[in-house]
């Protein structure tokens, strides 16, 4: 395909994302799609666009939330995550042995699905000394059902009525990457957004102390844990926007223009999704991710059900 025709569709899409054009179950099917059709021209650089573009999506929403409701909201969840991280670590550890899986490949899907998908594996990784194709695994594997996902949950809540404040709490405990829960919460609406976003972002910290677990279990000393410093700009912008430092004009801009930012994310994510890899993933693997996937979003659904 001629090259120059290939990067005229991508920017289109690109265009088209950032102008507010697409929603984010839409652009991930185009980045799918893409790849089936087109060779990505941007390959090298998708996984760190991605890295960085999501980022500053998040950072970016911050200033549309204030402190008060966030930090309520953050409380609201506590309980869930913690227990939610604890059960399905314990459960992942056993399915990787009863299916017989390299217990570091286990142990990277049970951290992504626990946690906060990619940057779980991406920070649990160096922690266990798991080489190269141990970690696109695990990667293939948790990015394949965090597509999934941003299909499914909105409809699924949808379904079972589930107001703003249930379903971004749902998708922020069940839904392994943050990606695809501020996708998915960002089409079911404002308040779901603000909430799963929130409720996520203090799941990720408990990589942290999943790390120090993972250096007794694999028993690895001296390895560099990643904290995710990012949170922190999050939180400095739910400040800034909570003493009103920056007139509403323009923190109402930034959300509006990070909301399309995070579009464009998912199209770049979509981009990334290779049939090749997952098919060369064997089942095993997909089995362990699906039934963790399955107990988390049951378990979490409810426990929310029950509560609110």
């Amino acid at each position: 395909m001629n090259t120059t025709i290939t990067k005229l569709v991508y920017f289109s899409i690109v265009i088209a994302a950032i102008t507010g054009y697409l929603n984010s179950a839409t652009a991930l099917t185009l980045g799918f799609v893409f790849t089936l059709i087109f060779k990505n021209p941007f390959k090298v650089h998708s996984h760190m666009a991605i890295h960085y573009f999501l980022k500053i999506s998040v950072v970016g929403l911050g200033f549309g939330m204030f402190i008060k409701e966030t930090l309520q909201t953050g409380k609201e969840g506590l309980s869930l995550t913690f227990l939610s991280i604890v059960l399905t670590v314990s459960l992942g550890l056993i399915l990787a042995k009863f299916l017989k899986i390299d217990l570091k490949l286990g142990h990277l899907i049970t951290s992504g699905t626990s946690i906060c998908g990619g940057s779980a594996i991406a920070a649990i990784a160096p922690v266990i000394k798991a080489n190269g194709k141990t970690i696109s695994i695990a990667l293939g594997v948790v990015f394949l059902l965090n597509s999934i996902a941003l299909f499914v949950f909105p409809a699924v809540g949808h379904w079972l009525g589930l107001n703003q404040s249930q379903f971004g709490l749902w998708c922020a405990i069940a839904i392994h990457d943050t990606s695809s829960v501020v996708g998915a919460a960002l089409d079911y609406g404002d308040q779901a957004l603000k909430i799963a976003t929130t409720v996520k972002l203090s799941r990720t910290l408990w990589i942290i102390p999943l790390s120090i677990v993972s250096m007794f279990i694999f028993k690895t000393n001296g390895e560099k844990i990643r904290i995710p410093y990012f949170i922190l700009l999050f939180i400095g912008a739910i400040l800034i926007n909570s003493y009103h430092i920056l007139p509403a004009f323009v923190t109402t801009n930034i959300v509006l223009y990070s909301k399309r930012l995070l579009v464009l994310t998912l199209f770049i994510v979509g981009t990334t999704i290779s049939v090749k890899d997952l098919k060369s993933t064997g089942s095993k693997p997909i089995v362990l991710a699906v039934c963790l996937w399955l107990f988390i979003s049951v378990f979490s659904l409810t426990y929310i059900l029950n509560i609110k």
